[in-house]
């Protein structure tokens, strides 16, 4: 296709009707056509509940190995309930923080991509699990 002289169709004149049909159409109709219903709506993608929903964006690289990296922006939910495996957001020794909250010889603990479970911290009364995370948005 490159390179080569294709044969040229005159244009129409302005203010004239123009050979109607000018434009050769190749291929079908996209099937897909039958299916669209309207615009992306990410709200109702990626959100189960929208009073309790948050983004947020992450800084730093604890958890970059479950794939949140940083300067991601991560969904998430303070309805849901956490479960052993679930990646939280929890207000630790006075910050938030991004973990995975694991079950480990009894106790819950908040572990990081960075540490072994043997070295991640025992959930205390102090901590406050805030939200589970449910999506990650990258960057590309």
């Amino acid at each position: 296709m490159f390179g080569m002289d294709l044969p040229r169709q005159p244009l129409p004149k302005p203010g004239s009707h123009g050979p109607v049909g000018a434009v050769e159409a190749v291929g079908f109709p996209s099937p897909a056509r039958d299916y669209y219903t309207g615009g992306i709506d990410l709200n109702r993608l990626l959100i189960q509940d929208r009073t309790s929903t948050f983004l947020m964006r992450v800084t730093g690289n604890s958890m970059a190995s479950s794939g949140i990296s940083h300067g991601d922006e991560i969904v998430v939910d303070r309805a849901l309930s956490p479960r052993d495996g679930s990646v939280v957001i929890a207000v630790h020794a006075g910050e938030l923080v991004i973990r995975r909250l694991m079950s480990h010889s009894g106790a819950m603990v908040l572990s990081s991509d960075e540490e072994p479970v043997e070295q991640s911290e025992p959930l205390t009364e102090a901590t406050t699990i805030w939200g589970v995370v449910t999506r990650c948005l990258h960057h590309v």
